[in-house]
């Protein structure tokens, strides 16, 4: 009851704060737009404890550095952008394409200044990325984005994307990697959710000026293994370690490429 019951929540929370974003991204400025989302993240939250149960601790905040940074998180959860959005007054996110399908989106995002990207990535997107993150550095605004790209289920990670190291050289920004538990109880986009405490944790911000090698094994082994514990630590089971997997999207790309192959060797 209590899945249905949030399920229910959140599609009416959504809808009714889409449509008042997209009243208030009609006015000059972030202002309105940005107020508007704050109302609508800090409402996900309410409803993910108050209906589904499931409690967010927050650890780790002493570690935040001052000034501007860049968040990179694990992302198990779709509630991780509500928990981590949650923290902080103006937040540049890095996003999909995907979302600028959906009736209002495109203008809500601009007017946030939301950071958005083609989801198949390649040259361009990292460019498109590039500008982006430009004009949110420029207004000294922290910048989420997650490395992996996609939603991992628990005990799976992907590869990790190199988008976050050039955006910490070219900015010169240090990055904060972030531990998360949330997908233990609210897995992916599933419809099931578990009741229970998860725990977000800023982790120790990477050093500045590491080579891109040296950075992305830092920051994958720094997300890993601590969500790994987080995870153990939240259904009281000994830790494991993630395995490397492929997203669904690229599943089917490689499968397309090898069908072909077939078909031209044939």
């Amino acid at each position: 009851m209590r899945s249905l019951a949030f399920n229910l929540a959140f599609g009416l929370i959504s809808t009714f704060y889409t449509l008042w974003a997209a009243l208030a991204a009609l006015r000059p400025g972030r202002g309105a737009v940005r107020r508007v989302i704050a109302r609508y993240v800090r409402a996900m939250v309410w409803a993910m404890q108050a209906i589904a149960g499931i409690e967010i601790e927050v650890r780790g905040r002493g570690r935040l550095p001052k000034g501007a940074f860049i968040l990179a998180p694990k992302h198990s959860s779709y509630g991780d952008g509500f928990s981590v959005y949650a923290q902080f007054d103006d937040l540049a996110f890095v996003t999909g394409d995907h979302l600028e399908r959906f009736p209002f989106f495109k203008t809500v995002l601009a007017k946030l200044g939301a950071i958005v990207v083609d989801n198949c990535g390649g040259p361009e997107a990292r460019a498109a990325l590039t500008r982006s993150a430009a004009a949110a550095h420029a207004e000294g605004r922290k910048i989420l984005i997650y490395p992996e790209g996609h939603l991992a289920p628990v005990g799976v990670r992907f590869r990790y994307r190199t988008g976050v190291y050039y955006m910490a050289r070219d900015f010169d920004m240090p990055v904060v990697p972030v531990a998360s538990s949330l997908g233990a109880f609210w897995s992916q986009e599933a419809w099931t959710k578990r009741p229970g405490k998860a725990v977000l944790e800023f982790l120790e911000p990477l050093p500045v000026g590491l080579e891109k090698d040296e950075f992305m094994a830092r920051l994958e082994a720094a997300v890993e293994d601590r969500t790994a514990e987080l995870v153990a630590e939240a259904l009281d089971r000994p830790v494991t370690r993630s395995v490397l997997g492929l997203p669904d999207d690229e599943q089917r790309r490689q499968a397309a490429r090898a069908a072909a192959a077939a078909k031209a060797g044939a």
